[in-house]
């Protein structure tokens, strides 16, 4: 079988991704150009370990929505002589090589972990959301009101955290619980909150002015509702919407993890926030205490939260490898980086690139949003 030198696999890899290149070079230039103007944004453009995150974190994402572009065969396809294929083994029908060689199925390794990098990075950061509004709409009132309100939302939120993570997951996560209705109540809840959250925001910001706040609040529950629909019943009448079983299943898992962890953090920084200058003259405007907590707290605590949701989704995308590692959620021929890691673990000694090209990816990843989250601690401090 004919198969490409070691130069010519590394230019066919750096080609493969031409149009995640273009997106970079033009995002980031345009970043650049206009950085004066993006505040927070901005701000990263000009510090070398933040542009170093941005630009791993843009290349992940622009790999993710472009992955039909870049990868050269589907994730599934299988070819029986490429199995457990060398990297840079030409196909012999269409001609085009594994880059990264072949698994023990005779997929194409390189395919299987640019299409694995659509399923972590609609998962993580979309769970990760999920557990911000779950936090924010429970840890605002825990860390404002004080008292009765904050020792029974304090003693949930404890209540999970004390529960054993692995057997949580587990227990969660197992292909058996899909059979029973407790996914979908549990989905049912959790995507309630960022529909209440926009909808609470709305009527706080916009209640003196009612044309404004019909339509908004029309709009939220529109698209809320056509998405909690999609989401949680499948009941997408355009199927737009669409979330796999196993896929809601770790959804819910990692939303509800995560959740108590979010849930102090803003506690904590409500907490803080309440006592300064310029809430006490929002109520003595007459603020409501939701219009202070949603327009006045939660901006001000956004520093912290940003730097959060980075190193939260980081944890979540090793969480995402570590279920898939252990056959948890995904199905098997899912070509996540978990379930690939595992899948060519069991030939390390012989075939390494299986196991390791989706180990680096998750690795590389994960380390693009650690290195934009020390950014944005770097420039929290200095604000």
């Amino acid at each position: 079988m004919e198969h490409l030198s070691l130069p010519f696999i590394i230019i066919a890899f750096i080609f493969r991704f031409w149009p995640v290149w273009l997106a970079m070079a033009v995002t980031l230039g345009l970043s650049f150009a206009y950085r004066k103007r993006l505040g927070l944004y901005g701000h990263l453009i000009g510090s070398g370990v933040g542009i170093a995150g941005l630009a791993i974190c843009l290349f992940w994402l622009f790999t993710a929505i472009l992955a039909n572009a870049v990868a050269p065969f589907a994730p599934l396809d299988q070819i029986a002589v490429m199995k457990h294929a060398v990297p840079g083994s030409i196909e012999p029908q269409s001609h085009l090589p594994y880059i990264l060689g072949g698994d023990k199925l005779a997929r194409d390794v390189f395919s299987r972990m640019v299409y694995g990098s659509r399923i972590v990075l609609a998962i993580a950061p979309a769970a990760t959301a999920i557990s911000l509004f779950v936090g924010a709409l429970l840890g605002l009132p825990a860390g404002y009101y004080s008292g009765w309100v904050d020792s029974v939302l304090s003693f949930i939120a404890n209540l999970v955290l004390a529960f054993p993570v692995i057997l949580l997951f587990y227990l969660l996560v197992t292909p058996g619980i899909m059979e029973t209705a407790v996914p979908y109540v549990m989905a049912g809840f959790f995507f309630l909150f960022p529909i209440l959250f926009f909808l609470a925001f709305v009527v706080t910001g916009y209640r003196l002015h009612t044309n404004r706040l019909i339509g908004l609040s029309a709009l939220v529950l529109l698209i809320g509702g056509y998405i909690y629909l999609g989401v949680v019943f499948d009941k997408d009448p355009l199927h737009l919407v669409h979330l796999e079983p196993n896929n809601l299943n770790i959804f819910i898992a990692v939303a509800f993890a995560s959740s108590p962890g979010v849930f102090r953090i803003i506690r904590g920084l409500t907490m803080d926030i309440k006592t300064r200058e310029y809430i006490n003259a929002a109520r003595t405007r007459g603020e409501s205490p939701w219009y202070i907590m949603l327009w006045e707290i939660l901006p001000n605590a956004r520093g912290p939260l940003i730097v959060d949701t980075c190193l939260r989704i980081g944890y979540t995308t090793i969480l995402l490898g570590t279920l898939g590692f252990f056959g948890l959620g995904m199905a098997p021929e899912s070509p996540d980086w978990g379930t690939a890691i595992k899948d060519g673990s069991q030939f390390l000694r012989i075939y390494a690139w299986p196991a390791l090209v989706p180990a680096i990816a998750l690795m590389s990843f994960v380390l693009g949003l650690n290195l934009l989250a020390d950014a944005l601690r770097e420039q929290s401090l200095r604000d």
